[in-house]
């Protein structure tokens, strides 16, 4: 930091911004869990009239990608501690390359659901390493405000991809949608080598094998607050993993939407994640990262419940889309807030910390997706269910081991 005087004071300047290709680069990286989901949202159906499957067992190739993005970030969390960020960072680039492009040319359902778990798998360390980079850079509201800004990176994934894969589905199959996310596996990893430099200097890399790995989670266990932010995160992330498995079922099926008019409703509430995200790194100056979280909380409960009471008594399809949009926009402010605050407190092993962060959501997300297809193709009442459990169990765990702890 820059020390400036000036009549006997001291005054510390804030830490600048990275230039925006920084903020780019590590915000697309976050962005590998949405883009290796969402892009082939509105072609699932698709996909599970290929392989001549159920709609359940298509969903269990979103479920096989969220283990492989949970299983991953355990690994690469806290290897990118030990290596530093960039040498995992550029292996898992191609690897991840090379799965999209595999599952292009998948025989049948089950090597599919394989390769989508290799694929969530190798996308994962994108995601936690940008992350831990980001806390090796920064601190307090400043991570704050600058996880707002990978946000506004990140977030846009959710916009594109299924805008993206709408227009393929439009003109051609399902498969070109991995050939497509097999090329962005290939501009990142020339974008990586050629303009990321290392932000963990060796003199701060954690010392040790496997059994200082084990050694750090078991100290991250040991930190209940810390816990208590991630369970948060996890089950309002879960929520909006319920309605990633679910809508592409109940909009199409149920209320009649068309592939392209769900990738424009799927793009719309991707935007709602912006702003949201936006919003709270605006605020983080005026309000309590606490304080947001409970805003965040409400807003998700309250779209929980608009959302089961619009399905109980069968109302417009306007409500469900507002409701829709209130569960996930809010996801936005409690990743920003829940980041913050859990990096803050284990922000001197940033990558195990990120990759707890990390693990808990996506291995949520992995359990409810199927979840929501159990009860068909053709009722929203189990995934309205589910995304109100999610919110209501979210609620408990920050009175239990955040609020009272504090």
């Amino acid at each position: 930091m820059n020390m400036l005087k000036e009549k006997n004071k001291v005054y510390v300047a804030p830490k600048p911004l990275p230039n925006i290709w920084i903020v780019i680069l590590l915000g697309s990286l976050t962005a590998f869990g949405p883009l290796s989901m969402d892009m082939y949202l509105p072609g699932l159906p698709s996909v599970t009239e290929n392989f001549q499957t159920t709609a359940s067992n298509g969903q269990l190739s979103i479920t096989a990608c969220l283990l492989g993005l949970a299983a991953g970030q355990l690994i690469f969390g806290p290897l990118s501690d030990i290596q530093g960020r960039r040498k995992p960072l550029l292996v898992t680039l191609i690897l991840y390359a090379a799965s999209s492009l595999l599952c292009a040319f998948s025989p049948n359902i089950w090597v599919f659901i394989v390769l989508r778990f290799f694929q969530g798998l190798t996308g994962a360390a994108g995601i936690v390493i940008a992350r831990a980079s980001a806390r090796d850079m920064y601190s307090g509201k400043e991570l704050t405000k600058f996880i707002a800004l990978l946000a506004l990176v990140n977030g846009a994934a959710p916009i594109l991809a299924p805008i993206l894969g709408g227009g393929i589905l439009k003109w051609t199959s399902w498969e070109f949608v991995f050939m497509i996310l097999c090329a962005i596996g290939l501009i990142m990893f020339l974008s990586v080598a050629f303009s990321l430099p290392e932000t963990l200097p060796q003199e701060r890399r954690t010392q040790g094998n496997l059994f200082a790995i084990l050694n750090t989670f078991k100290d991250l266990f040991k930190d209940r607050v810390f816990i208590g932010i991630a369970l948060v995160q996890s089950f309002i992330s879960m929520s909006m993993f319920a309605y990633i498995s679910g809508s592409p079922f109940v909009l199409q099926n149920v209320y009649g939407v068309s592939p392209q008019q769900f990738s424009f409703i799927f793009a719309l509430n991707g935007l709602g994640i912006i702003i949201a995200a936006q919003t709270t790194g605006r605020l983080a100056d005026t309000f309590q990262e606490l304080t947001l979280l409970r805003t965040a909380m409400l807003i998700s409960f309250f779209g929980s419940c608009l959302l089961i009471g619009s399905v109980l008594w069968h109302l417009p399809l306007v409500l469900v889309l507002i409701a829709l949009f209130l569960v996930v926009s809010s996801v936005g402010m409690v990743n920003t807030t829940c980041f913050s605050l859990g990096m803050e407190r284990q922000g001197h092993v940033a990558g195990s910390a990120s990759a707890f962060l990390g693990i808990l959501p996506f291995g949520g997300g992995a359990l409810v997706s199927p979840l929501v297809g159990l009860g068909g193709e053709n009722t929203a009442l189990l995934m309205g269910l589910v995304i109100l459990l999610c919110s209501c169990t979210a609620i408990l765990m920050y009175m239990t081991l955040i609020r009272k702890r504090q």
